[in-house]
């Protein structure tokens, strides 16, 4: 018996590997949702908003490598998927997304809830179509998935409404590519490099995601160089643990010893990295850029000589041509930098230092909150707790600044966030996913408040499922970011305070557990219960709204900033 549009839909993504389908149920979708109900090893996870579904399906991909998979049906639920979806794109990880449509007959004709989704979806996919006949599968949904794998985006089928249960007249299984190519450059650009290379001096290396399979290879650079090693935010989970090279994060996330590898360098070696801050960048120097994407070439930061390629296979032919550099004093030097750096860091992370130093005890009378806790301290004591294969995923802005510091990707941990969109919402929602795809692993979000707040409504999804993620709220009463925007360009903070309820009794009544901490001396025991506990558990925690993030390289121009801004801020409450 032939199948249904539906039906060969749900088989090809069974045979895709694909575990879960998220989204919210509705019309167009019924025939897809009724085939994934009678699916083994298919399931369907119901959220309570699209942008939630598209974010878990995102984390779900970038975990796995495979593709991630979610639906919106006709009109406002497609639309809701979009910011998740862009989401997926700028971190260039395989989507599929099936839009619902209203009928056949009624398209063009400014029907109820009718979105014209290929032009809804034209700039964040890299393939878009709407199926107008049965007999246009599996063709249709083959060309979708070859192109959000092949090209590591999103891709959108639209089925209407009335489609879903027609039978497919070409009933033959759907077939997709199972391995793709390994590309590395020629021997005259592997020449090129490793001449530039070999010309002498200091030389750094600045690593991304895009270099994470090519971990064993970029350490054997390193070590030929005696280079010390600057990390992207996405390429900590697979550099920070283990290695004698690495010196952290550079840009307002940075250190200073990132920062001086980089401004004291005579050769620049970026791999597998587009980092996007221009001014973070050193000037004067030799540079050589490896990746896979031809458009990321010199898109930055001029290059001398750029390779196209992928990270490890790329090495591996260079590292032979390379020789090896003698003494070591452009790394020593970075290390010790970056040990006196982490060693201030971890002062920063006692929880009750503020109450023992003058400065603290100013803050605190300033901000009239003397109890409130450190957030690098809440961030520490997560670290200690988590397990060494915990996947954590970060909020946008004040919760990623202090992971980044704070929190090492040791053993097998992972990391996800919105570090590309820097779309807010997004800790909860990946991590809901990022369970899914491993139950039996700790997950561990980083939110913050004004993140938590704006997708609240699938805590519920997380209950529904019994998923065991842990919810870690930097509860500042902030948009923290934008209020360190506004400061260091010298504005009072305006706009960013946000009257919160009590998160942890929101989650008690919404059926999770819920813990809250208002008192530093509380930390450790708040973070032990929390993890300590079984199933999914909310942690609240009142964080020091005045905490200021020093970036590694602060100028005297964000300094006048900070203190005009806090005058005006001071004036301000006396006028109140």
């Amino acid at each position: 018996m032939p199948r249904t549009v539906a039906r060969l839909i749900v088989d090809a993504l069974q045979e895709l590997g694909v575990r879960h389908v998220f989204g919210v149920v509705g019309d167009a979708l019924n025939p897809l949702t009724d085939a994934i109900r009678t699916t083994d090893g298919l399931s369907w996870v119901g959220c309570r908003h699209e942008e939630a579904a598209a974010f878990a399906a995102g984390a779900q991909s970038q975990l796995s490598g495979r593709l991630g998979v979610c639906m919106g049906t006709v009109g406002p639920g497609s639309v809701h998927l979009l910011n998740g979806l862009y989401d997926a794109a700028k971190s260039r990880t395989p989507v599929l997304a099936i839009a619902g449509q209203v009928p056949t007959a009624e398209m063009g004709g400014d029907y109820f809830q009718e979105v014209d989704n290929d032009l809804l979806f034209r700039d964040v996919a890299v393939y878009r179509a709407t199926l107008t006949s049965p007999g246009q599968l599996p063709r249709m949904l083959e060309a979708a998935v070859r192109a959000a794998t092949g090209e590591r985006g999103v891709a959108v089928l639209t089925v209407p409404a009335d489609l879903g249960e027609c039978e497919v007249p070409d009933d033959r299984p759907a077939r997709f590519p199972r391995s793709g190519p390994v590309i590395r450059p020629d021997d005259t650009g592997i020449r090129a490099a490793s001449d530039l290379i070999n010309a002498g001096g200091r030389t750094t290396l600045l690593v991304g995601r895009g270099a994470r399979e090519a971990r064993t290879e970029v350490l054997a650079l390193a070590e030929r160089l005696s280079a010390p090693m600057v990390l992207t935010l996405k390429a900590k989970e697979g550099f920070e643990h283990d290695n004698p090279y690495q010196v952290g994060q550079t840009g307002l996330i940075g250190n200073p010893a990132a920062v001086h590898a980089l401004e004291d360098c005579d050769t620049l070696i970026m791999l597998g990295t587009d980092f996007p801050y221009r001014d973070w960048y050193p000037t004067g120097c030799r540079t050589v850029q490896i990746d896979l994407h031809p458009r990321h070439l010199g898109r930055r930061t001029p290059v001398d000589v750029g390779l196209v390629g992928d990270t490890a296979a790329t090495l591996r032919a260079l590292l032979p041509h390379v020789d090896a550099v003698e003494g070591s004093t452009h790394l020593d030097r970075a290390r010790a930098r970056f040990d006196d750096w982490l060693a201030g860091q971890r002062k920063l992370a006692e929880p009750r230092r503020d109450q023992h130093s003058l400065l603290g005890r100013m803050r605190s009378a300033l901000d009239n909150r003397g109890h409130d806790v450190r957030p690098e301290a809440l961030a520490a004591a997560v670290d200690a707790f988590a397990d060494d294969d915990a996947i954590f995923t970060s909020d946008t802005g004040m919760a990623t600044v202090w992971l980044s510091r704070f929190v090492t990707m040791r053993g097998r941990r992972r990391l996800l966030g919105s570090y590309d969109l820097g779309s807010m919402a997004n800790a909860m929602p990946q991590a809901l996913g990022a369970q899914l795809w491993a139950p039996d692993r700790q997950v561990v979000a980083f939110c913050g408040d004004g993140g938590l707040s704006m997708l609240l409504g699938d805590l519920m999804t997380i209950r529904a499922y019994r998923l065991p993620v842990k919810l870690v709220v930097f509860d500042n009463r902030r948009l923290g970011m934008v209020k360190l925007e506004q400061e260091q360009s010298g504005l009072p903070e305006y706009g960013t305070e946000l009257d919160n309820p009590d998160f942890a009794a929101v989650a008690t009544a919404l059926g999770l557990t819920g813990i809250r901490v208002t008192d530093p001396s509380d930390l450790q025991d708040g973070v032990r219960r929390a993890f300590g506990t079984p199933g999914p558990v909310l942690l609240d925690v009142l964080t020091n709204p005045g905490e200021l993030a020093v970036p590694g390289k602060p100028t005297v121009e964000q300094g006048w900033g900070f203190a005009i801004a806090r005058i005006k801020e001071t004036l301000r409450s006396h006028d109140g």
